[in-house]
């Protein structure tokens, strides 16, 4: 005689009945396996609460202010680095910073008047000047132009 398929069986005590809570005194009624008192008995702990210690959400600050996302970003040169990278002066650009690998492409510079031009002419393009840039670039006989 063989063991055919409707004949296999569990494991006596592999299989249990589900265990319903809360359903009277006579099994596990009373508490339903929550223990005796306490806010875990009662409903549950809500999500982020520290025991009573300010939560982070709260310790932390709010964010202020605002950020243009449409800011524009300059890459600043000096005139010192401009006559450190140029001695003898003459056209300089974009073109020209990057291929000395000042700036990068795409990028946006704004000449700043740090340094003195020490009797050096530059013919400058950028995309802004500031004041003391302008006037010093011009007293040497120069000219500034805004791309």
């Amino acid at each position: 005689m063989s063991i055919r398929i409707h004949d296999l069986r569990p494991a006596p005590g592999s299989k249990t009945e589900k265990t319903r809570v809360g359903r009277g005194e006579a099994s596990k009624g009373k508490t339903a396996g929550r223990g005796t008192k306490g806010t875990r008995a009662r409903k549950g702990v809500p999500a982020g609460f520290e025991g009573g210690q300010m939560p982070l959400q709260i310790r932390l600050p709010k964010l202020k202010g605002f950020k243009p996302h449409n800011k524009v970003v300059f890459q600043v040169v000096n005139l010192d680095r401009l006559v450190e990278l140029f001695p003898e002066g003459g056209q300089v650009g974009p073109e020209e910073l990057i291929a000395k690998g000042v700036l990068n492409k795409n990028e946006r510079v704004k000449v700043l008047g740090q340094g003195d031009l020490e009797g050096v002419k530059f013919d400058l393009k950028a995309h802004a000047f500031s004041a003391s840039a302008n006037e010093k670039v011009t007293a040497a006989g120069g000219t500034c132009e805004s791309i």
